[in-house]
């Protein structure tokens, strides 16, 4: 993986060639890749754009799909829920589906933000991001996330909690602080009003 930071100049984005043969040609580094060394690029954040080797179709969307079905494939690395993947099918065809990219574009550019944040002040505070209120606040960006796909579905995730019974909420021990203003929270829900707006819009139309 070092060869292609090294290679490529900075900020420039690496070319992947795909062959007939499956095999992945990393331009930048002259060398062949796997899937698992374009996912440790992701997670360097070195950008990549992969192209068909014949046709120079970009082919990028397809590969990092099949990236994430390797990683949900390994045990103990899934992220995504049942449900979760059962909406996100359920949408490809439906009327809502132009909003959805963006959606979740702007909700884990909010909650990636919210948990450097975190991990910026446990640092300066001298302690490994962990515990309690680390943990709190990550409950708390999947509750947002979770309320927020409710909007979009409401029927499917209403049949499902009537399939399960809903856990007890466990009450805290201490009244807790309230969380001071997060202006990416508030850029969320400003943008959840502007798109239940639309889509109230298109229900009336129809």
């Amino acid at each position: 993986m070092a060869d292609s930071q090294e290679t490529a100049a900075q900020g420039e984005r690496v070319v992947i060639k795909k062959y007939a043969n499956r095999r992945l040609y990393n331009t930048a580094s002259s060398s062949y890749v796997t899937l698992e060394h374009l996912s440790e690029m992701v997670k360097q954040n070195i950008d990549f754009v992969v192209y068909d080797a014949k046709t120079n179709e970009d082919i990028t969307r397809s590969v990092l799909t099949q990236i994430i079905f390797e990683e949900e494939s390994q045990q103990g690395q899934s992220l995504l829920p049942i449900q979760f993947l059962r909406q996100l099918i359920g949408f490809y065809g439906n009327s809502m589906q132009a909003f959805l990219p963006s959606y979740l574009e702007l909700s884990l550019a909010s909650f990636t933000q919210q948990q450097e944040r975190m991990r910026t002040q446990f640092t300066s505070l001298g302690h490994a991001p962990g515990g309690s209120v680390f943990d709190e606040q990550v409950r708390q960006n999947l509750a947002l996330f979770d309320r927020a796909m409710k909007m979009f579905s409401p029927f499917a995730y209403a049949k499902a909690e009537d399939a399960a019974p809903a856990a007890p909420r466990a009450e805290p021990a201490s009244p807790a602080a309230p969380p001071p203003a997060d202006d990416a929270l508030v850029a969320l829900r400003k943008q959840m009003e502007e798109m239940q707006a639309q889509i109230e819009k298109l229900a009336g139309k129809s």
